[in-house]
């Protein structure tokens, strides 16, 4: 990860730039949520994540440094996914997770972004699968770049409501030039500390379209997401298994 790019998981370290608070409801109101989890040491942290279909109907997509520690290789605990967050409320309540699937080259390259994607498998909750209860986005895969694209988190800025709130960017996305080897794609707007694994969503209209990635790192005025592949796609398929 180049030293002019930095991962939004807790603490906002970039200003962010031209999120608006998401009012047009529709399914990615209850689609997106706020993550929180704790690591070895017990520190708390919040990071975003949307529900994708699956074929357990339970998977979310977030990003891979809000699963694992990239470092040691060690997966976070206590991890919950909370639907339509918004104000200290939880609309449908707080789903815990089974398992985190994270990509295993994005732990043996010590954190590389290009990795930085990761599922988790959510537990019931009063008899119903998360996708049950609240709905789930479509879900692509090497899929076309450069496109229009719509992303979706809950920064921790006082501009983007404290982490109270699900924010929204949106702009035609462009490869990232700052970073040699990158593979990923973004656009001109930043969601700060607490977006990291928010849905970057293509052919969105009426709250619905098609994950085509997740918030993972920001440089300057613009915010990255990797890119979905085929070890994406293995993942994805594994974790709707499991």
């Amino acid at each position: 990860r180049g030293a002019h790019q930095t991962a939004a998981t807790s603490a906002p370290s970039t200003r962010a730039t031209s999120p608006t608070a998401w009012t047009g409801g529709g399914l990615i109101s209850t689609t997106a949520g706020k993550v929180f989890f704790q690591n070895a040491s017990g520190g708390t942290f919040a990071c975003s994540a949307t529900v994708a279909n699956s074929d357990n109907r339970s998977v979310v997509l977030t990003a891979g440094h809000c699963v694992v520690d990239a470092a040691t290789g060690t997966g976070y605990r206590n991890w919950v996914f909370i639907p339509g967050y918004t104000g200290g409320n939880r609309p449908y309540g707080t789903f815990s997770a089974r398992s985190l699937f994270w990509e295993p080259q994005y732990v043996s390259t010590r954190g590389d972004a290009n990795w930085d994607y990761a599922f988790a498998v959510m537990n019931t909750l009063n008899g119903r699968t998360l996708a049950e209860t609240v709905g789930a986005q479509g879900i692509a895969f090497n899929s076309q770049t450069g496109r229009h694209v719509h992303s979706f988190g809950y920064g921790g800025s006082a501009a983007e409501g404290n982490g109270e709130r699900l924010n929204h960017c949106e702009g035609d996305e462009f490869p990232d030039a700052g970073r040699p080897g990158s593979t990923m794609w973004g656009i001109d707007c930043v969601q700060t500390g607490g977006s990291s694994g928010g849905g970057f969503l293509a052919d969105f209209s009426g709250g619905g379209g098609y994950l085509i990635g997740n918030i993972s790192v920001s440089a300057g005025a613009n915010e990255y997401h990797p890119t979905l592949g085929n070890e994406a796609l293995d993942l994805y398929r594994r974790a709707g298994a499991a």
